[in-house]
Parts: structure tokens; C-alpha cells; sequence
């Protein structure tokens, strides 16, 4: 792993061959992240776990995308960013059909949040984390963090390099704030 940040230097300045290299070093990585993303899924799901760490591993360095990293854990925090649009892509896939009102309550226990929820409830999630990245991006980003890459708040608080007290702050805040915005939609939809 000490090659990573070397190898992400290459890949931000363009040398095709350092995409090459990088894969191999941070595969087992991404995998883990999908494969705890997807655990939760229903049986029957298309997307698996190898194809999410394809599919983001090529939206993170593909030629036509803007390649920023820092370090590691930035790299970490746009893959798990990657992912969590995979997954939102897919679940508005599966649920054209399903539109209309009648959203339901979702439940924002930190165990239960991320893919695990149901389609309806994943978009609401979605939505309201986009609302909140107006508000206050780096909170935004560690509940995308830990909801959608299934990083624990310390770890992602190291991915964001924030303290743990401040990260531990910003997930009870997100947490309050999604279940009044979630709570807030639901409203306005059933009326």
C-alpha cells in the first residue's frame, strides 16, 4: 500500500500505465467496501459486488474524468462516492415503475442506513444527503461515508481528516437533520 499515493500522483498527471498499477493495489479494498454495501441486498440483485468495484474504479480513472487526490483516503472517500452513485443509478432504475406518492417512514438508526433500506427509502436518503451537502458538505460527506462505503465514523473521519470528536458531532447532526428532512418529505408527499 505504500506505492498508493506514488501511483495516484501518476494517474492525476496522466500516465495511462499508473491506472494499471494502481488497480491491483487497492482492488481488495474497493471489494470489501462493495461486498459490505451489497450484503444487505435483496436476493435476486443484479449488481454485484465485483462489477460495483469495476464500474467505480472506472468512473474514479477513466480518460475523461478529472483525477484530485490527496492521499489514500481521498482516493477511498471518491470511490465510496462512486459507489453510492452506482448504487442510486441503480436503485432509480429499479424503481421508474414504482413513482408516485406513498413514501414511507425510514429509519435513520445507524445500523440501518445505507443500501440495506428499501428502494424508496435509499432515494429519500439520497435526496436528503444532496439537500445537506448545501448545507454542510463535510457533514454531508461523512454520512455518505458512512452510510453508502460503510466506513465506521472513525474511519471516516480519518478519510476527511477530521477528529474523531468532530466526527462523531457531525453524524449526530446528520443524523437529526436527515430524519427531519426524510420526516419533512414524507409530509408533503402524502398531502
Amino acid at each position: 500500500m505504500s506505492e498508493v499515493p506514488r501511483i495516484l500522483t501518476a494517474v492525476e498527471q496522466g500516465d495511462p500505465s499508473a491506472a494499471e498499477q494502481l488497480f491491483p493495489l487497492v482492488y481488495d479494498e474497493l471489494r470489501k467496501l462493495a461486498a459490505a454495501r451489497l450484503a444487505n441486498e435483496k436476493p435476486g440483485q443484479t449488481l454485484q459486488a465485483t462489477a460495483l468495484v469495476h464500474e467505480a474504479y472506472v468512473r474514479l480513472v477513466g480518460a475523461d474524468q478529472e483525477k484530485s487526490w490527496d492521499n489514500r483516503g481521498h482516493f477511498f472517500a471518491a470511490a465510496a462516492e462512486a459507489m453510492r452513485r452506482i448504487l442510486i443509478e441503480s436503485a432509480r432504475r429499479r424503481s421508474r415503475g414504482k413513482r408516485g406518492g406513498g413514501r414511507q417512514k425510514v429509519d435513520l438508526d445507524p445500523v440501518a442506513l445505507g443500501v440495506d433500506m428499501p428502494v424508496d427509502h435509499l432515494l429519500a436518503l439520497d435526496e436528503a444527503l444532496d439537500r445537506l451537502a448545501q448545507r454542510d458538505a463535510q457533514t454531508a460527506e461523512l454520512a455518505k461515508l458512512h452510510c453508502f462505503a460503510g466506513l465506521s465514523i472513525e474511519q471516516a473521519a480519518a478519510a476527511l481528516g477530521i477528529s474523531g470528536r468532530t466526527a462523531y458531532r457531525d453524524w449526530s447532526f446528520a443524523q437529526a437533520w436527515l430524519y427531519r428532512e426524510i420526516r419533512g418529505s414524507e409530509s408533503s408527499s402524502n398531502d
